[in-house]
């Protein structure tokens, strides 16, 4: 049990710094991995911006994971259960659109006019509050790689083993804290777990 996103962000910089990894930028997965990338940017010593995605959620069930798709466009498509529910073509198209759009729009919200980093050759860091199902970081860090990164290392304080698993292949390395069995949800392991409102979103990045 994490108190806050605070004492998350300090116990995964230590698990991020006792299995020897080096970053040169830290990713934080809005809003709720900003509070714990702030943390980790600043025990490494590295910059800290944004990376994002958006759950495609299947016709009269959005909150069935079909895919996601990131800021740039990357996505991840479960195609096996896109084919089980019959889901049109057209029907996922306009969804990789519409959400890439917010994706996109969710990104310069918290930039504030900032350009991104440059991510070729860099040591990146992807840091969130938390993994579920892990549709979205897939398509994070999948956006990642195709920016030219060095390398791609997963970080959060917990998740599921079995989408651990699935990351793994997705990543260089996964860090996690804990991985318990009893997984629902990221916030049934926060004592606080707040919404991260888009002011203070904005705030972590301020000191970059």
């Amino acid at each position: 049990m994490f108190a806050d996103r605070t004492d998350a962000g300090r116990r995964l910089a230590g698990a991020v710094v006792d299995a020897g990894v080096e970053a040169d930028v830290v990713l934080a997965i809005p809003r709720g991995g900003l509070p714990v990338g702030r943390v980790v940017g600043d025990r490494l010593g590295v910059p800290l911006d944004v990376v994002a995605a958006r759950k495609l959620g299947a016709p009269g069930n959005p909150e069935l994971a079909i895919g996601a798709v990131a800021s740039d466009g990357t996505a991840w498509l479960n195609d096996s259960l896109i084919d089980d529910l019959g889901v049109a073509d057209r029907y996922v198209s306009e969804q990789l659109e519409r959400e890439q759009r917010r994706a996109r729009e969710k990104i310069d919200r918290y930039r504030g006019g900032r350009p991104p980093l440059d991510l070729r050759a860099k040591r990146v860091l992807v840091v969130d509050d938390g993994v579920a199902t892990g549709a979205t970081t897939t398509a994070c860090l999948r956006q990642i790689a195709d920016a030219g990164a060095d390398s791609v290392v997963l970080a959060v304080p917990v998740a599921p083993l079995g989408t651990l698993e699935r990351l793994r292949t997705e990543a260089d390395d996964v860090i996690c804290v804990d991985a318990p069995s009893d997984f629902r949800a990221v916030g049934q392991f926060y004592a606080t777990f707040d919404q991260v409102s888009d002011e203070q979103a904005r705030s972590y990045l301020g000191d970059t």
